[in-house]
């Protein structure tokens, strides 16, 4: 189906009189291009501001099981449009380009605007067709004839390289991943290799290197029970010459509850999770506890919330952890983000991540040298840890810009906008 807007004849002029539909256009996820969506959407006015909208349109997304992306796109009636909504869907495969993406966001959020523009004088312009494109298989029969039998697999590796006359640094990063992922059971396998090397040229001529590597593995397996209840297990395997580690080894029964329905997870998520494990740990040095090895059983307890709204997004988590035979090992940590409108033109973000320490079993015994603590080469003694960002927005002046002028801004001019 493809839409259209011709030119309207002149006893239309009083039915559109108002001009066109504004439009707030809600979008920070991946194939989200404004200066695409504004040049392929001519026929609505874009606003800045939610409060000068008479449409919000929120897009969000999750992975998929086939490593794509499900978008979600809600439309959210404003103003004369009040309490008008509706909810459309699109699914990109994992091989679709940034290109592809977009496209099909656009195609989306023109289907989705039919209603209201007929609604606000725009209807006697509206022109559809259709091209006769095939339906496309429901997942399930794409599944009922999947070869893979639903598993996706990845490889990635990338390398950085910088340096000066006193300083060289190199990074490599591998990773493989296999997943399989239907609506009854989720299964997740991942690996990953890092390395890095840093070398420094004193003034008096000395030279100083630094290395550091660690790798590791991960299993996930979730059983799905129901619209709110998931249970599952974890494993892990790790190594690190910065946590002094040379292997460790934990496996976890899980479960977990979610007080909205999984489906709303797009919009909104609250979850309380439970974990008991027992981890295994192997150290290079001994330890401040005397200990070369030692087995620990733990449990975790994690409080999750996730919102996407009109007003802005926020995401928080809460984790207490303990290690079951010495509750006085444990440790707390928060993590917090939010983007949220206060009122017209004006937002507020802050990035909070806190951790209060108290299971450092794998710290070396003896002093860090000097060059340890400069270059982060082992992880040191502390009993907290923070990391924290804040910032305000405030916009004003003209409420629409459907205009796109790329001039001088080279390939990375299009595509950022903010709304």
């Amino acid at each position: 189906m493809s839409l259209a807007f011709a030119a309207r004849p002149a006893a239309a002029q009083s039915a559109a009189a108002r001009g066109p539909l504004r439009v707030f256009i809600d979008c920070d996820v991946e194939g989200c291009d404004f200066d695409f969506f504004r040049t392929e959407i001519p026929f609505v006015d874009y606003v800045r501001d939610r409060q000068d909208a008479a449409l919000h349109v929120l897009v969000t997304n999750q992975s998929t099981g086939g490593g794509g992306l499900a978008y979600v796109v809600n439309f959210i009636g404003l103003r004369d449009l009040a309490g008008i909504g509706d909810t459309l869907s699109y699914v990109s495969p994992a091989s679709a380009t940034d290109d592809d993406r977009r496209r099909g966001l656009v195609s989306t959020i023109k289907l989705g605007l039919v209603r209201y523009v007929a609604r606000t004088g725009g209807g006697d312009r509206l022109h559809i067709s259709d091209q006769g494109v095939a339906p496309i298989a429901s997942p399930a029969a794409a599944a009922k004839h999947d070869p893979w039998n639903l598993w996706v697999f990845r490889v990635g590796a990338n390398g950085n390289f910088s340096g000066e006359e006193s300083f060289h640094s190199t990074s490599l990063r591998g990773s493989t991943s296999a997943n399989r992922t239907t609506e009854a059971f989720k299964v997740r396998v991942t690996m990953n290799a890092n390395y890095d090397e840093s070398k420094y040229t004193f003034s008096d001529g000395s030279k100083f290197a630094s290395y550091s590597h660690s790798y590791g593995a991960s299993e996930l397996a979730v059983k799905s029970l129901g619209p709110h209840w998931s249970a599952g297990q974890r494993a892990s395997m790790n190594s690190s010459t910065y946590l002094n580690q040379t292997i460790t080894f934990r496996a976890a029964p899980t479960v977990e509850y979610n007080v909205f329905p999984y489906s709303e997870s797009t919009r909104r998520l609250l979850t309380v999770q439970y974990a008991v494990g027992l981890n295994a740990f192997r150290y290079e040095d001994t330890t401040i506890f005397n200990k070369i090895s030692e087995v620990r059983p733990d449990q975790t307890l994690t409080l999750s919330l996730g919102l996407k709204q009109p007003w802005g997004s926020v995401n928080t988590s809460l984790t207490g952890a303990s290690y079951l035979d010495d509750f006085s090992k444990n440790r707390a940590e928060l993590f917090n983000s939010f983007d949220i409108r206060l009122f017209k033109g004006f937002s507020i973000n802050m990035f909070v991540s806190a951790s209060r320490l108290r299971d450092q079993l794998y710290l070396a015994r003896g002093a860090s040298s000097d060059e340890d603590v400069l270059v982060r080469q082992r992880q040191l003694a502390t009993s907290y840890s923070y990391f924290a960002g804040v910032g305000l927005s405030y916009t004003f002046g003209s409420i629409v810009n459907n205009v796109v002028n790329p001039r001088f801004e080279g390939a990375s001019g299009g595509g950022v906008f903010f709304f």
